[in-house]
């Protein structure tokens, strides 16, 4: 595995000639807020974007790549770039971990692509702490809380899946609620309703925040 930081971070131009910096987007949710769909809504509708490829410790599955899929790293691998702080943010679930590194955000933005983030309440705290302590992160971050507007709707959604124990689904709702709690942290609260609705929405804060003062360079007359 081979993440390499490319030069000086590249702006692209909208159909004004004004230049545009790439954006670094996060979108969080509970669990059974529906981020995972509407990620790959977005970036089947965005074909400039791209997702940060995440590093694992677990085994590759049939059909998955390195490098396109996750990149793949033993323990002790995995390990080292934890000390050295290599990871924006990382963490252990069901005994495999996973990490995104600062190299590949920084490298995809450098190369002027924006990049999509799929992350957990807990990461993106990790993530916003670690923006404000450097500049290029700072500046490209926009921060979205999915949530559906009511956590029956998330308890539907759970029991819909079919594959929880009752206690598990009371654990995951339990969870829920204190991951909800956290949206105030965030820039943006996406309130859920269909999927088409989900990501116009989605679209629409992407082109906001492209056309925002701090990221536009209007063009020299």
């Amino acid at each position: 595995m081979n993440v390499a930081v490319s030069e000086p971070i590249m702006e692209s131009q909208n159909k004004t000639g004004a230049a545009l910096s790439p954006l670094l987007v996060l979108i969080s949710a509970p669990s059974g807020g529906g981020k995972t769909t509407l990620c790959q809504q977005l970036l089947a509708a965005r074909p400039q974007m791209t997702r940060a490829v995440t590093c694992t410790t677990r085994p590759p599955r049939e059909g998955e790549r390195d490098g396109l899929d996750y990149y793949f790293l033993d323990a002790g691998s995995f390990l080292k770039r934890v000390q050295a702080g290599n990871f924006l943010e990382h963490a252990t679930v069901y005994g495999n971990s996973y990490g995104i590194l600062k190299a590949e955000v920084l490298g995809k933005l450098r190369q002027g692509k924006d990049v999509l983030l799929n992350v957990d309440v807990q990461g993106a705290a990790t993530i916003r702490e670690k923006a404000q302590e450097d500049a290029e992160l700072k500046r490209a971050l926009v921060s979205v809380f999915l949530t559906p507007p009511s956590l029956d709707i998330v308890e539907q959604r759970l029991r819909r899946r079919a594959t929880d124990s009752e206690a598990v689904i009371q654990k995951r709702l339990s969870v829920s609620r204190q991951e909800i709690a956290q949206w105030k942290n965030f820039e943006y609260l996406l309130l859920s309703t269909t999927i088409q609705e989900d990501l116009r929405r989605m679209l629409a804060i992407i082109e906001a925040e492209k056309m925002r003062s701090s990221r536009v360079q209007a063009p020299e007359f």
